[in-house]
């Protein structure tokens, strides 16, 4: 039998009309979907009418498949000759695992292709009016997990250099480790007053945007029960929102 092939798509943040054209004609070829959590459901409605759905979400704690058996579907679909769409929130490649999905891929000889999408660490500040790079206020900015923590062995960040050498940072999934983040970044040479957001379900209508400063965005996303997904985001630029803060308009002027 001739061997299927495996599509690595990038869905985009969550917003489903920002997913890519070819993206979204990959979902449409699919014989299988092997699909994430942070997806937006309503893009598995351009599959076929006999497309196979496998939901393959990740809660913290929770894994509904454990990667290594993720890894085992999409060669198992493959083999059996069938297109299979691997949909990620985000990038495929950014925090998404790609890589090693890719190299497993590699591994057994099936042919693949990578589909980039639009990730969350761009597209959550820009919905919320904050640019991740600014003329007057950011000439780079750094994407970081946020999930390792040090008195877990886990926490491989260079926190000096994060802190001394970028203008944005933004943390994916550190929400629940955010007293940790921005004490480290404090005590590696931040100002405790520094911007900071934290943006729950970027880009989607439950949007949700907590503003402070290093020292008071803790205090202040527990007031708001701000939880996961959420995306951390500190410098300067955060200020900016209060100016250009485009989508909480548009969302405020469909409610009324």
């Amino acid at each position: 039998m001739e061997r299927g092939k495996v599509y690595l798509v990038g869905a985009g943040p969550g917003d489903p009309k920002l997913i890519t054209v070819r993206g979204l004609e990959c979902i449409k070829e699919a014989d299988v979907i092997a699909y994430d959590r942070l997806i937006n459901k309503e893009l598995l409605e351009y599959s076929k009418n006999d497309c196979e759905l496998i939901f393959c979400g990740k809660l913290p704690g929770k894994h509904e498949l454990i990667q290594e058996q993720i890894h085992d579907l999409l060669v198992e679909k493959a083999l059996e000759g069938k297109v299979v769409t691997r949909l990620k929130g985000g990038d495929p490649f950014v925090f998404g695992r790609g890589g090693e999905e890719a190299e497993i891929l590699v591994q057994h000889e099936i042919p693949f292709e990578i589909v980039p999408g639009i990730t969350s660490g761009i597209a959550a500040p820009a919905y919320a009016g904050i640019p991740v790079t600014h003329r007057d206020h950011a000439g780079s900015f750094t994407i970081v997990t946020g999930h390792g923590r040090k008195e877990k062995g886990q926490d491989f960040i260079n926190w000096r250099a994060l802190a001394e050498g970028s203008d944005t940072i933004c943390f994916y999934m550190g929400i629940g480790n955010l007293k940790h983040i921005c004490s480290e970044l404090i005590a590696h040479g931040k100002r405790s007053d520094t911007p900071a957001a934290v943006i729950e379900w970027g880009t989607t209508e439950n949007q949700r945007t907590v503003t402070g400063t290093l020292e008071t965005i803790l205090e202040n996303a527990q007031k708001e029960n701000i939880t996961h997904p959420a995306m951390v985001v500190v410098g300067e630029v955060v200020s900016m929102r209060e100016k250009i803060r485009w989508f909480d308009r548009v969302e405020a002027a469909l409610t009324k």
